[in-house]
């Protein structure tokens, strides 16, 4: 058994590279071999996102607070809000963030093949996101 105390992880700064506008991330846990499995914690403020992304073994969001959007490639901007299960396939090329007034936060859940998560793709340009 492990219980890791809360607060003794340190909070990151959602890189630019990968994310527009404020966003933090909060590591919960990353699953010692076999295991594959990780999750954190990602708080949006108001008109943060990620950019475009797919995860290899897919990825399971659940929002925790506030009111989110998320969409995956050719289908509409979707709200999300506290108690929201979403579920992306492998492979699947989508977004998540905050609405552009209020924050977001999720637990976001994925497994590594070959030790990889996650293949970020292009930003969400401003009019993707206002869903022009």
């Amino acid at each position: 058994m492990d219980i890791q105390r809360s607060g003794s992880k340190p909070s990151a700064k959602g890189p630019s590279d990968w994310f527009t506008g404020t966003v933090r991330i909060d590591p919960l846990f990353q699953a010692s071999a076999p295991a594959r499995v990780a999750g954190a914690s990602v708080t949006f403020e108001p008109g943060a996102r990620t950019a475009w992304h797919t995860h290899p073994l897919g990825q399971t969001l659940v929002v925790t607070c506030g009111c989110g959007w998320v969409q995956r490639e050719g289908g509409p901007i979707e709200e999300i809000r506290p108690g929201d299960v979403v579920s992306f396939p492998p492979g699947e090329k989508h977004w998540h963030g905050a609405t552009a007034t209020t924050a977001m936060s999720h637990l976001a859940i994925q497994e590594q093949l070959d030790g990889k998560a996650v293949d970020w793709l292009e930003q969400v340009s401003d009019e993707q996101y206002r869903g022009a």
